[in-house]
């Protein structure tokens, strides 16, 4: 049997922060963020929020569309890079919250890559007949770990969730081909050192702004144009298909320019590729599901349809999946 998408569905905060809001935070300006990033707004949870509340939210918009119930769920696999707490995994914390109490939970932390990973960790499983039915979410609250004094970082990150429900499909259609890599190598060019047995947690740490965000942006733009636009080809080749073939393209929302140098590097017609980036910012390893789950409602999406997605994180983490839907 073949595994495929039966359900999505997404949740984001209420909260806005526009650049108009972060000109009078740091020094920047709309501008200078829309032309380096193609971002006008994020999505900001308030205080008191945590990330399973958003997963838990755009889970269950999914497990209903993919007409089950939660107790039918046999794996939840949750991508954050901002668990609720550090034990237990926030994929437990969700399992409990929706009430999905056969199912095995575990997090993946694969930065924005996460939910690629996720698939293709549930894919074969389902396949295999091991599962029936696989929760993947990614979701992140990454406004936590923004430091608002680093232009270069704090303009790009927002607050989301998104999630998908697998389960088998008809042959010839569902997950055709999905691939994931990583190089630990580049782990000084996207990071957080502090919070960790190594950098630790302490009020030294924390003055120092450790468990923030830090990036080399030009290394990272390099890097993961490269690594979307390989892995993309080599998933579609898997799969017996051309670019030519894709309906529809869904890179993970990292930087507009990205998202253009990519396609094309592919060569994928800019009609066919989804960008939410300006309204949402970076949303890590929440983007690619938020965004297939808007394509879904909005009825981008039809049957038959070759859908490309790809996706690059720190570590470095990367990864491609193509599936006919």
């Amino acid at each position: 049997m073949n595994a495929g998408i039966l359900g999505t569905g997404h949740s984001y905060p209420e909260g806005i922060l526009t650049n108009a809001d972060l000109e009078k935070i740091v020094e920047t300006s709309d501008d200078w963020i829309t032309t380096r990033t193609g971002i006008k707004q994020r999505r900001k949870a308030a205080p008191g929020e945590y990330t399973s509340q958003f997963a838990v939210r755009a889970s269950q918009e999914a497990i209903e569309r993919a007409g089950i119930d939660a107790g039918d769920i046999d794996l939840i696999l949750c991508a954050t890079v901002t668990p609720d707490q550090i034990l237990p995994s926030t994929a437990c914390l969700i399992q409990a919250q929706l009430g999905a109490h056969k199912a095995a939970a575990m997090d993946i932390v694969a930065a924005c890559s996460g939910f690629v990973y996720g698939v293709t960790i549930a894919n074969p499983m389902i396949r295999a007949g091991q599962i029936k039915y696989a929760l993947v979410i990614g979701a992140e609250l990454l406004t936590r770990y923004v430091d608002y004094t680093d232009r270069a970082t704090c303009v790009l990150f927002g607050d989301g969730a998104g999630a998908a429900v697998l389960g088998p499909v008809e042959d010839g259609r569902g997950i055709l081909a999905a691939r994931i890599r990583s190089d630990g190598r580049y782990e000084e060019q996207l990071f957080a050192p502090g919070g960790g047995t190594k950098g630790g947690f302490t009020a030294e740490t924390i003055a120092r702004g450790d468990h923030f965000f830090k990036m080399k942006g030009n290394e990272v733009f390099k890097v993961a144009v490269r690594s979307m636009s390989d892995i993309s080809k080599q998933v579609l080749c898997e799969a017996g298909l051309k670019t030519e073939d894709v309906n529809l393209f869904i890179p993970h929302q990292a930087n507009q320019r990205i998202t253009e140098a990519v396609a094309n590097m592919l060569k994928v017609d800019p009609a066919l590729v989804y960008s939410n980036i300006a309204q949402t910012g970076n949303t890590s390893s929440a983007s690619i599901p938020i965004c297939l789950d808007e394509c879904v409602e909005s009825g981008r999406v039809k049957k038959d349809d070759v859908i490309l997605m790809a996706s690059f994180g720190g570590g470095f983490t990367w990864g491609g999946v193509v599936m006919r839907w």
